[in-house]
This record gives structure tokens, C-alpha cells and sequence, in this order.
């Protein structure tokens, strides 16, 4: 029997992007700018990525390593703000055991000529499966990724 647990956690990670505030949301908001920097890194791509960017819309993207564990990010879009705020609801599997559940913020805010945005994620981290750490950890590498798909 697996033992349960809850692990309750909040962080929160700024970032400063030399670009117009208009660019750093499309990144978040159209599915093919998404797809180019939101994919684990070890995989390049994922192996099914799903978006419909609307309040009520959902976003998916399942992938893995060949013959290691398939993890699935399933999002529903809360509130959106063009250019201002993005707010959403996603949990995560691993094989199919949820592994957490979390509500992340997104705020965008001019810096100059370009665009700090702000990422406040709450998350609960079930069963020892994931931890606070590691997820803020990975957050802040999809941001990382983020940046270079923004330079190119």
C-alpha cells in the first residue's frame, strides 16, 4: 500500500525578458510558439501537446523517455488578460498517477523595453511522487527555454 501524503508549497520565480510584452504572451498563448520551448528537454518535443487558449480551454502535453515513465500535464485556462495575466489549474501524472495539482499565476509587467514576468505557482505534491523542489527546479528550466525560443 502506497503511503499518502500532502505536501503543501508556494513559489514564486521572476524572470526579465528584453522583449515587448506582446511577444512574451504569445509565447503562452499560441500553440505553436508554446510547443517550441514547452517540451521536456531531454525529449526536444513532446510526444502530444494539445492547447485551446481560451478561459474554460484546455492544454495537454503528455511525453517520457522510450521504455521510462510518461508524464502528463493536463491544464484548464481560469483567466486571461491579453498582455496582463494568464491564470490556470493544471495537474500532473506520472503513468497515469496524479502526482500533483496546482494553480499557477502569470503576470506580465513592462521592464524598460521589455517584459518582467512574474510565475506564482500553489501546488500540492501527492505521495512523495514530486516535491516542491524539483518542480520549482523544472519551472524555472521551462522559463530558461522560454528565453532562448524568445531570441531565436
Amino acid at each position: 500500500m502506497t503511503q499518502r501524503s500532502a505536501t503543501h508549497a508556494t513559489f514564486a520565480i521572476e524572470r526579465v525578458y528584453p522583449h515587448e510584452i506582446a511577444r512574451v504572451f504569445r509565447a503562452f498563448a499560441d500553440p505553436a510558439a508554446k510547443k517550441k520551448w514547452f517540451a521536456p528537454p531531454q525529449e526536444g518535443q513532446p510526444d502530444r501537446h494539445s492547447m485551446d487558449f481560451r478561459v474554460g480551454g484546455r492544454e495537454v502535453n503528455a511525453g517520457g523517455m522510450h521504455g521510462g515513465h510518461v508524464y502528463v500535464y493536463t491544464a484548464v485556462y481560469q483567466d486571461i488578460v491579453p498582455d496582463e495575466r494568464i491564470v490556470y489549474s493544471y495537474d500532473m501524472t506520472m503513468d497515469d498517477v496524479r502526482i500533483s495539482v496546482s494553480v499557477a499565476t502569470l503576470e506580465f509587467r513592462p521592464q524598460g523595453a521589455g517584459t518582467r514576468l512574474l510565475l506564482t505557482e500553489q501546488g500540492v505534491f501527492l505521495d512523495g511522487h514530486d516535491n516542491p523542489e524539483q518542480r520549482e527546479r523544472g519551472t524555472k528550466g521551462l522559463l530558461e527555454m522560454l528565453g532562448r525560443s524568445l531570441a531565436n
